[in-house]
């Protein structure tokens, strides 16, 4: 029984019959300790303020921390705003993506004190189709999801300058440590695909389509080939 996304770490078991099935927990002590070093290659981006000459200065693989104001939409953000845009309406008043970048997410509702519950990225590939107008009509600067972009796809990114960054897939909770404000602007209606404004402080991702169409999906994979070569 899977009731999550691929990302979701499975376990196997069988029920005989003879009672509940028990499992041991992992001991905490397994575990590394995990400290935030900022590595070489690593870059603070103020989204309010960046450039388009910045993003294009940035290359696939290269990590940056995010920091300030994006905008969120998923499935059915997208597929509203394709007919809003279509039909000559629009998009709705507070909703502007010039010069900004949409995070692929459908944030839990908050609990307590939360600023906002688990967020991680959601599947990037199902968005491809609504791409290309986003960067045609939108003003969009670049998108946050997880997993590969389509080659379609990927040529539009880099026809249009703009890129592609992937978010820690299967790290909602933490992820969402990095929001330190979220509020609905539009499409309130559709819960938790919603169009949100997110305030995030050194949110970390990875430059997975750089605004040259390079795309670390296909690079990544070629340069294991050649390390694992020689164990063969």
């Amino acid at each position: 029984m899977i009731p999550n996304c691929a990302a979701t770490r499975h376990v196997h078991f069988h029920l005989d019959g003879t009672g509940p099935a028990e499992f041991t927990p992992p001991s905490l002590e397994d575990w590394p300790v995990i400290t935030r070093e900022v590595g070489e290659n690593t870059h603070r981006v103020n989204l309010d303020t960046v450039t388009q000459a910045e993003i294009e200065k940035w290359k696939s693989g290269d990590t940056l921390l995010l920091n300030g104001k994006m905008l969120t939409g998923r499935d059915a953000a997208h597929k509203r705003i394709q007919t809003l845009i279509e039909s000559g309406e629009g998009l709705p008043e507070g909703v502007d993506f010039t010069g900004k970048f949409i995070y692929y997410v459908g944030p839990v509702d908050p609990v307590g004190s939360e600023v906002v519950g688990p967020a991680g990225p959601t599947t990037a590939t199902r968005m491809d189709k609504f791409t290309d107008l986003m960067l045609e009509k939108t003003g969009l600067m670049g998108m946050i999801g997880k997993a590969e972009r389509g080659p379609a796809t990927v040529a539009s990114i880099k026809k249009h300058k703009a890129v592609y960054l992937m978010a820690v897939g299967g790290a909602a909770y933490l992820v969402s440590k990095a929001i330190k404000k979220s509020r609905v602007v539009a499409f309130a209606d559709l819960g938790m695909e919603a169009i949100y404004e997110f305030d995030v402080k050194d949110m970390p991702v990875t430059v997975a389509v750089d605004s040259e169409g390079v795309n670390v999906h296909e690079t990544g994979p070629a340069q294991w080939k050649v390390s694992l070569e020689p164990a063969k």
